[in-house]
């Protein structure tokens, strides 16, 4: 693993088209924010702020990994979203194809 390739997969995750879960961009989130920044170094937001609390939680999880560990899980991630992404646009282009004959 190598820099040049999580600077490759965080540049291709910006390109993703199709749908991603809240889920599954809080994982890439949370790999994200383990690998350039390590541990979660900030206090937990507050609870009615759903959204900060939740992306707080998913960086905490990791907590204790390093950062070359995240790195390749990140890029990993990445790697299945982009698979599940090209499936999602061929399944799409065939039902446009089938619906035009």
């Amino acid at each position: 693993m190598c820099q040049v390739e999580f600077e490759m997969a965080c540049a291709a995750v910006k390109q993703l088209k199709g749908p991603v879960s809240d889920q599954e961009k809080l994982l890439v989130y949370s790999f994200y924010k383990q690998a350039t920044q390590g541990d979660c170094n900030i206090p937990a937001p507050p609870a009615t702020d759903v959204k900060a609390k939740a992306k707080w939680e998913a960086w905490n999880e990791n907590k204790g990994m390093s950062k070359m560990d995240a790195m390749r899980i990140y890029v990993a991630k990445v790697e299945e979203l982009k698979k599940n992404d090209s499936r999602l646009r061929r399944s799409a282009k065939q039902n446009e194809v089938a619906w035009l004959l």
